[in-house]
C-alpha cells in the first residue's frame, strides 16, 4: 500500500520566536536572530554570537516536574510537538495511539545536562550525580516524553546523524505513513548546544563565524550555532481531506546518500546523489522544483560544494531556481536544522513567499545561483526540496509539494 502523505501540523520554537507564526514572521522579514550569547560567560569562546531562544524559561511552558526531568533540548521537543499536534487537531484516542509513530532527530541529545555534571565531577569534585542524570542526557528523551504526553505506543525512536538528523527522522516517518506501517506520525528534531564543553569543541573546529552567518557571500566567515525544535504531524492525504484538516503541504519524496569520502569535507557527488534520490522517490522531474532550502551553512567549503551539486543535478534549470539559506536567520541548529528548514519550506509553499538568505553582502562567483539575497520573494512554488548534509558525509533531502 502506497499513500500520499500530508503535513497537517507544524510546531516551532527557535531563536526567531517561540511559536510557528513568530518563526515565519522572522523569516519573511529577513530578520537574523543572531545575538551575543547569554548561556555561557562572555569571553568563554572565540565566537561571541549565537542564535539562542531568547529569555527562555521552561516554567512558562512546562510543569515543574518536566522542567527538572528534561534537558533543554527535550523541553524544546515537547513544546514544538504540543504546538504541532494542536495545529493538526488530532486526538490520539480510540486506538490511534497504537498506530502512530514518533521519530525525532538530535545530534547531541542532553549534552547541556551531561556537561554540567562533568563540570561538577571534575571541577568541583562532586562524588555523586543526580539519580536522573542518564534519562536527562539520553538522546531519545524528547521522543519518549512526546510519547508519554500523547499516549503514543507505536514505534518511537531517535535518529542521530549529525546535521542531517531531523531530515532523516522526517524521511523515515514519511516512509512509515506512506507504507501504512503508521497511520499518523510526529517527526522533527530538537537541539540545545549552548554549554561550555560543546562550544569549546566547536571552537576547536574553527568553522564558527566571529560575527554573523553570510551563506553564499564572498566574505562569509563560517556558521553560527542555533538551537530550538520543530515538529511536523504527518498523516495520509486522504485521511486529512476526509476530516477537513488544514493541509500545509505534502511530503512527496525522500532521498539519502553517504559520501564515503571525508569525515568533515562535503562531497558534491554525495549531495547530488541524495537530491536525485529524493526526486526519484517523489516521481518528480528536476525541472519541477522551484525552490531549494539549502543546507547553506556559510562556511568556506560547504556553500560552493552545494552550489556545484545543484548545478550538476539541475543543469540549465539551476539558473531558474530560488535557493536560500534560512540558517542565516535561525542559525545552524545541528540536529534540529532540517526540521526548522522543513517547516520553513512548507510555509513557503503554502504562503507563496520564499524566505531570503539574510546578511548577504557580495556575490561569490563559486555560488552563482539566485540565493534570494536579504529580501523575501513573493512567488508561487509548486514543488521544493530541503537539503541537509552532515559531518560524516551523511546526506538527507526531503521533497515537498504544495
Amino acid at each position: 500500500m502506497t499513500r500520499r502523505v500530508a503535513v497537517t501540523g507544524i510546531g516551532v520554537i527557535s531563536a526567531l520566536g517561540r511559536t510557528r507564526d513568530e518563526f515565519w514572521c522572522g523569516l519573511t522579514e529577513g530578520r537574523a536572530a543572531i545575538r551575543p550569547m547569554t548561556l555561557v560567560p562572555a569571553g568563554s569562546v572565540r565566537f561571541p554570537n549565537a542564535a539562542e531562544v531568547a529569555d527562555f524559561r521552561a516554567a512558562d511552558f512546562l510543569d515543574p516536574k518536566d522542567c527538572d526531568l528534561l534537558d533543554r533540548f527535550a523541553q524544546f521537543a515537547l513544546i514544538a510537538a504540543r504546538e504541532a499536534v494542536a495545529d493538526s487537531g488530532i486526538a490520539f484516542e480510540g486506538g490511534l495511539g497504537e498506530n502512530s509513530a514518533i521519530v525525532t532527530g538530535s545530534c547531541l541529545g542532553g549534552k547541556t545536562s551531561e556537561d554540567e555534571q562533568f563540570a561538577n565531577l571534575y571541577a568541583h569534585h562532586a562524588t555523586r550525580f543526580p539519580p536522573l542524570s542518564i534519562p536527562k542526557a539520553m538522546a531519545n528523551a524528547g521522543a519518549s516524553r512526546i510519547s508519554l504526553e500523547f499516549g503514543i505506543t507505536g514505534p518511537v525512536y531517535t535518529i542521530s546523524t549529525a546535521c542531517s538528523s531531523a531530515n532523516h527522522a522526517i524521511g523515515h516517518a514519511f516512509w512509515m505513513v506512506r507504507s501504512g506501517s503508521a497511520e499518523v506520525a510526529i517527526a522533527g528534531g530538537s537541539e540545545a548546544p549552548f554549554s561550555l564543553g560543546v562550544l569549546k569543541a566547536w571552537e576547536a573546529m574553527r568553522v564558527v563565524s566571529a560575527d554573523t552567518c553570510r551563506p553564499f557571500s564572498r566574505d562569509r566567515r563560517g556558521m553560527i550555532l542555533g538551537e530550538g525544535a520543530a515538529m511536523l504531524v504527518l498523516e495520509p492525504l486522504d485521511r486529512a481531506r476526509a476530516r477537513g484538516a488544514r493541509i500545509w503541504g505534502e511530503i512527496a519524496g525522500f532521498g539519502m546518500s553517504s559520501d564515503a569520502a571525508h569525515i568533515t569535507h562535503p562531497s558534491a557527488r554525495g549531495a547530488a546523489r541524495a537530491m536525485r534520490a529524493a526526486f526519484t522517490d517523489a516521481a518528480l522531474a528536476p525541472d519541477a522544483i522551484g525552490y531549494i532550502n539549502a543546507h547553506g551553512t556559510g562556511t568556506e567549503i560547504n556553500d560552493p560544494t552545494e552550489c556545484s551539486a545543484i548545478r550538476d543535478v539541475f543543469g540549465a534549470h539551476a539558473g531558474r531556481l530560488l535557493v536560500s539559506s534560512t540558517k542565516s536567520m535561525h542559525g545552524h541548529a545541528l540536529g534540529a536544522a532540517g526540521a526548522l528548514e522543513a517547516a520553513a519550506t512548507l510555509m513557503a509553499l503554502e504562503y507563496g513567499i520564499v524566505p531570503p538568505t539574510a546578511n548577504f553582502s557580495e556575490p561569490d562567483p563559486l555560488c552563482d545561483l539566485d540565493v534570494v539575497p536579504n529580501t523575501a520573494r513573493r512567488v508561487e512554488i509548486e514543488h521544493a526540496i530541503s537539503n541537509s548534509f552532515a559531518f560524516g558525509g551523511l546526506n538527507a533531502v526531503l521533497a515537498f509539494s504544495r
